[in-house]
């Protein structure tokens, strides 16, 4: 029962690493794919100096399709939940303290983002969505094993000792 109950865990595992791998990937090249607006949402909470906003705004997509691949791959997926879990915390506050402002923003979370009209803003479902996204961050730093993941190959593999296998 063991060994089933250790299997069942290894699927939920792998559909976390699988689905939060799947939301930086969209989310990452939706911001890539339109740099202009990205600096847009990120300007729009009103938080970083300029030179700040285009440090985001130019980094924050790339550092997602590095997630999302290494998460894919299964490659170092504690570290990599871990560094999910702080990037959505910083997303989660980011909402909150522009909804505790008052702002009118969308987001920009999947692309898009930047001023909208007052009564547009989904606050409360943007907290939810990336509260959810959290959790399938934490899952994986508690239990990072997954199946068909690199971490599993790279884990196993003997390492050799200096001088061991030479003539």
């Amino acid at each position: 029962m063991r060994h089933g109950s250790a299997r069942a865990l290894d699927v939920v595992g792998t559909l976390a690493r699988l689905g939060l791998a799947g939301i930086w990937l969209v989310s990452g090249v939706l911001k890539a794919a339109d740099p202009d607006q990205t600096y847009i949402a990120v300007r729009a909470y009103d938080v970083l100096p300029t030179a700040g906003v285009t440090v985001v705004a130019d980094v924050l997509p790339w550092l997602e399709i590095a997630l999302g691949l290494l998460l894919l791959a299964g490659a170092g997926t504690r570290a990599v939940a871990g560094l999910s879990a702080a990037v959505l915390l910083v997303f989660i506050a980011g909402v909150t303290q522009a909804w505790a402002r008052g702002l009118s923003i969308d987001c920009g979370c999947f692309g898009g983002g930047g001023q909208v009209a007052p009564g547009e803003t989904a606050y409360g479902l943007e907290l939810l969505r990336d509260t959810g996204f959290l959790l399938l961050a934490v899952w994986l730093l508690i239990r990072p094993r997954t199946l068909f993941a690199l971490d599993d190959r790279l884990e196993s593999r003997p390492v050799a000792r200096s001088g061991e296998g030479r003539n």
